[in-house]
């Protein structure tokens, strides 16, 4: 059994899908700090009530990480709350679409806020809390296979997602002496009410979308956020040891393969 007893985490987009699963999991594994943020103030209050009923001392923070402000916010009131933080899971995101040419600035700016200078402020204000405090700690980066390339509507999430893979290894090689560990997961296609939304918005995706893109995968499904959370569970607690500057991707894809 992973223990993460010890562990104060805070998790940006908390709320929702995945960022929500790696808190049910975190409580599971005993850990009873936990901070939430995301945007929308009436469905984070619900979720931080499901998890104080599953026994955490779980505090909602309002926050948009493409805002500074917010992001400082966020990790000053964690601190004040639960004394300490020494877990990070930088999992809010933005996926909305855009190509090379039709990308506008706005878009691109927007993709760049939230997907990469959101979590470079959050690792900042917590490693800094931690340098402080002389606590080790542990942060984990939620990517995408796109990183690697991505499908050419997703330019600006594949490239944000691109920097944030080197943010991570640049923190991990940083602070490993101070016994600060940085890693991240790059999940492929993932089954969440995010997802939902976007092949509907920009896909025109009928209802049943997911059941016939699971028909066509190698092994049926999509990546499943119960099964996931697990593993960015156990990158966030002591058990995991020294392992730093890791990127894993989480996908039934192969990155590299040619299609037989």
């Amino acid at each position: 059994m992973i223990d993460n007893s010890t562990t104060s985490v805070l998790i940006s987009g908390g709320t929702q899908g995945l960022g929500f699963a790696v808190a049910e999991c975190m409580i599971r594994q005993g850990c009873s700090k936990i901070t939430i943020t995301g945007r929308n103030t009436e469905r984070g209050e619900a979720a931080a009530e499901a998890l104080r009923a599953a026994g955490a001392d779980c505090l909602f923070v309002t926050c948009d990480v493409a805002k500074v402000e917010d992001c400082e916010t966020a990790v000053a009131m964690a601190i004040d709350h639960h004394g300490l933080v020494n877990g990070l899971v930088n999992c809010a995101a933005d996926t909305s679409r855009g190509s090379l040419v039709d990308t506008t600035p706005e878009l691109w700016a927007r993709h760049m806020d939230i997907n990469l200078r959101g979590p470079f402020l959050l690792m900042q204000g917590v490693v800094r809390h931690l340098l402080e405090t002389g606590r080790r700690g542990s942060m984990v980066n939620i990517l995408s296979t796109s990183a690697h390339v991505g499908q050419s509507f997703l330019t600006p999430y594949a490239t944000s997602k691109g920097g944030l893979q080197t943010l991570t290894l640049n923190a991990a090689n940083a602070y490993r002496s101070d016994l600060i560990r940085c890693n991240a997961v790059a999940p492929g296609w993932m089954d969440t009410p995010g997802e939902d939304v976007v092949q509907k918005k920009f896909h025109d995706a009928p209802d049943d979308w997911l059941e016939k893109a699971e028909a066509e995968l190698p092994m049926g499904q999509l990546v499943k956020t119960h099964q996931i959370a697990p593993l960015i569970a156990y990158l966030l607690s002591p058990d995991s040891g020294i392992i730093t500057g890791s990127v894993i991707n989480y996908d039934q894809h192969i990155i590299g393969a040619v299609p037989e």
